[in-house]
């Protein structure tokens, strides 16, 4: 088996078993199933969970003498419980085989390419032993089908074997141990019927607030003759099927299960749906292979390779799991993106702000997916615009977590596991939520050039976000310049002054520096639109030429703070202390969560010149290199070549990593300013979830962002690609570790652009039949490439010549002018 896409886990190892389950996830955009043994039930070693997009519930809970008000991505009735037995035998329970030493052999692999789950034991129960092949798939072919075959082989024993298939809807939402203190009861089960035992098992029920109905179906068939009976327990369907085994003669069970729910567009009754579908859908076979020419499909469109079988395997499962949780089957679902997928709890299921390290992938892979998350932000906007009107601003306010509705959902309250104490979490405060949507939206149409898409959307959404951050600056006449205050930047460590009792933090440099570009960007938008397209919109919103004036005033004159030569990450930080680093690692080792060890020493944070992850720094992730130097001479700043590298240096050194995101903008700056560096970092990011370096946070759900992002860094940083304008850019930096690189990609509508890298040569062919050549800026020369045609040049160690002023001359694929 191909090593680059297999994920092999050898021998039962009940503390791991919580991450396998995140990561053997199985999922098709629509729902998604954790990689959980379908004999387990959620014990604290195993946890079931069944997660479809969008499918949100609110409950309240009184707790620290506070009503705390959470909106979580429901867990759906369990389709997977199967288990066995010989008559008169202990059913099979993982578990407990471990323990007694029963289990003789035991392998799980996660076939990427292909999507399929499989396991592979041998079991001993008393003097009988069992072999068995269980394979899952959740197929990418049919959005609302999943299906488990198990094969058992009775090695030495003939007798009746006892198969055990159920559809549990006692199911609750307590996958993260820090949330089981609030509810999570959010389903309410129809009581299940009496049926017919041909028909399949049904559990139908209705979320408690936001009424959505649900609806598993399961349908269970044996290989060879059997009987059957079932039996409802409570909120659980259980059919028992009895064989007549013989010894080495394998016995093959197939459970086909179908998701439904009310979202769902072209159905009158979901529970009808549910049962008609499973019904009629194929054998395992046949659902396999429709499953994998799905897949096949889909990693055709997503050609990145590099000589490296481990970090291949890794950027593959990477792909692998943003695709199960975004696909094609995605777009008419009016959904987000997940910070943690649909793979487990964390978060609540919310949308944060991931989609910024998200959607440059989709962007040139899968734009009609990447557009369809913008859609979710346009769709929100006008409760954006409300969240602005409650807090006393014009425009739109999109929040820092959003669920179903798009208000705002952070906590305001949050438990500290060191102090056991619960805490005020001033979280909200991070305004700068829109202006990732309003970049996520621009750049998006960088990429494809979808002027409709700027036209009827983004163009909104941008002028909406700069109309808000326009209004919350306030006009200082004595020195000429508008302030941000009380806000929150990435950071999370500082929420407030430790002398102010108000919270947030003043004139925040990320905040403020991508605010006046966006601010410019959206008057860029406006600019591009049709003159009929742009009297329309300014006439809706109501956009005056003297508020857009106004974008303009406040673009060139937002305060950005300095200390000591560097880019101070809010005003004041340079008068906060330094932190003992050293005391503190040498006492807890692990120190990213270094705000809940403070807290548990009755300290704070905001005392210290210490962030969770990076705040100025993505300054340097989101912004090219003329970009950052544009804003600042914009806002009227001297220009000094040696700001960025200093003020990256600084932060750097001061900066745990508390986020896998965090982790990657690092990668990012360090593979662009230092090879080996670089490279270590890069590693560092792309482990975070398969080595869990976050300690037990994987197995609460994948980190999304930081998967996507790596294998970003490997297209827009290591290959060197982004669009700006009408061109795309080429500045490719090959790590020293690394010989080969090739990156096939979309741009403009231009399905076939294939990019190859070796250290000392850069290859790009385009294929035929694109409407019209494309425009390469490469180092100081513009060349222009026709459908069909390529251009190569050589490198010096991997590195183009560094870029200096305006292109030098405009050579067609040949190398003659054009």
């Amino acid at each position: 088996m191909d090593d680059r896409w297999t994920l092999v886990y050898e021998g039962f190892d009940a503390a791991e078993e919580g991450l396998r389950e995140a990561l053997c996830t199985l999922g098709n955009g629509y729902f998604a199933t954790r990689g959980a043994a379908p004999e387990s039930a959620a014990d604290g070693v195993h946890y079931p969970g069944t997660y479809a997009a969008g499918c949100y519930d609110r409950l309240t809970t009184e707790i620290g003498g506070h009503r705390a008000d959470n909106a979580d991505l429901v867990n759906l009735p369990d389709w997977l419980p199967l288990t066995f037995r010989a008559a008169g035998g202990d059913r099979f329970d993982i578990d407990e085989a471990a323990h007694r030493g029963d289990l003789l052999e035991y392998r799980q692999e996660l076939d990427l390419h292909r999507g399929v789950l499989t396991r592979l034991f041998r079991w001993r129960d008393g003097g009988r032993t069992f072999r068995v092949a269980q394979r899952r798939i959740v197929s990418m072919a049919d959005p609302h089908l999943a299906a488990l075959e198990t094969t058992i082989v009775p090695e030495n024993w003939t007798g009746t074997l006892e198969v055990r298939s159920a559809v549990d809807g006692r199911v609750v939402n307590a996958g993260v141990a820090r949330y089981r203190g609030l509810r999570g009861d959010h389903l309410v089960c129809d009581p299940p019927h009496p049926h017919d035992e041909a028909d399949p098992d049904v559990v139908t029920a209705t979320t408690r607030s936001s009424r959505i109905g649900i609806a598993i179906a399961a349908r269970t068939r044996v290989s060879c003759p059997s009987t059957s009976s079932t039996r409802v327990e409570g909120d659980r369907v259980v059919r028992t099927v009895r064989v007549d085994a013989r010894e080495g003669v394998p016995v093959t069970i197939e459970k086909v299960a179908a998701v439904f729910t009310s979202r769902d567009r072209a159905l009158e009754d979901h529970g009808e749906a549910a049962r008609g579908h499973v019904t009629l859908a194929p054998g395992f076979d046949g659902l396999l292979e429709a499953h994998t020419q799905a897949w096949a499909r889909l990693w055709r469109r997503c050609r990145l390779s590099v000589d490296d079988t481990e970090v291949q395997r890794i950027l593959n499962l990477h792909v692998f799991h943003l695709l199960q949780t975004v696909s094609e089957h995605t777009v008419d679902l009016d959904v987000g993106v997940p910070a943690r997928g649909l793979h487990g709890e964390a978060y609540r299921g919310h949308v944060f702000w991931d989609e910024l390290f998200i959607l440059p992938f989709l962007s040139t892979r899968f734009p009609e997916i990447a557009r369809a998350l913008l859609l979710y932000r346009w769709r929100r906007l006008p409760a954006a615009r409300r969240n602005a009107a409650a807090a006393g601003h014009k425009g739109a306010l999109y929040p820092w977590q959003s669920a179903a509705d798009g208000r705002e959902e952070t906590q305001t309250l949050h438990l500290n596991p060191r102090s056991g104490r619960w805490l005020p979490d001033h979280s909200h405060l991070q305004r700068h939520a829109g202006l990732a949507v309003a970049h996520n939206a621009w750049r998006f149409y960088e990429s494809t050039g979808d002027l409709e898409f700027l036209a009827e959307y983004g163009a909104e959404m941008m002028l909406e976000v700069a109309r808000f951050f326009a209004d919350i600056a306030s006009y200082d006449r004595s020195r000429d310049r508008y302030d941000i205050r009380g806000v929150m930047g990435p950071d999370e460590y500082h929420d407030g002054y430790p002398d102010r009792d108000e919270p947030g933090v003043d004139n925040n440099a990320y905040t403020n520096i991508l605010a006046a570009w966006v601010l410019r960007r959206a008057l860029d938008a406006l600019a591009l639109l049709p003159e009929n397209r742009r009297t329309e919109l300014r006439e809706g919103l109501a956009l005056t030429h003297t508020e857009t004036a106004r974008f303009e005033d406040v673009a060139t004159k937002l305060r950005v703070p300095f200390h000591g030569g560097v880019i101070s990450q809010f005003e004041g930080y340079g008068n906060l202390g330094e932190l003992d680093w050293d005391r503190y690692r040498a006492r807890y080792g692990d120190i990213r969560r270094l705000d809940r060890i403070l807290e548990a020493e009755g300290d704070t944070p905001n005392r210290y010149k210490a962030s969770k992850q990076a705040d100025v720094l993505m300054l340097f992730y989101l912004l090219a290199p003329h970009e950052f130097d544009d804003v600042l001479l914009q806002l009227g700043y001297d220009r000094d070549p040696g700001l960025p590298e200093r003020t990256i240096d600084y932060y750097l050194t001061r900066t745990c990593d508390g986020s896998t995101l965090s982790m990657l903008v690092r990668a990012w700056i360090l593979a662009r300013t230092d090879g080996d560096l670089g490279w270590r970092a890069f590693l560092d990011a792309l482990r975070s979830d398969i080595g869990d370096s976050q300690h037990g946070t994987t197995a609460e759900g994948v980190h999304l962002g930081a998967m996507a992002g790596t294998v970003d860094l490997v297209q827009r940083c290591f290959a060197g690609i982004s669009t700006r304008g009408e061109t795309l850019q080429l500045s490719p930096r090959l790590p020293p570790a690394l010989t080969r690189l090739h990156v096939g990609l979309r741009y403009r509508g231009h399905w076939g652009i294939d990019l190859s890298l070796r250290p000392d040569r850069l290859h790009v062919a385009l294929r035929p039949g694109g409407a019209r050549p494309i425009t390469i800026v490469y180092g100081t020369e513009e060349i222009v490439v026709e459908p069909g045609g390529s251009w190569e040049t050589p490198l010096a160690e991997g590195r183009p010549p560094e870029a200096s002023g305006h292109p030098r001359a405009r050579t067609s694929a040949t190398g003659q002018p054009a």
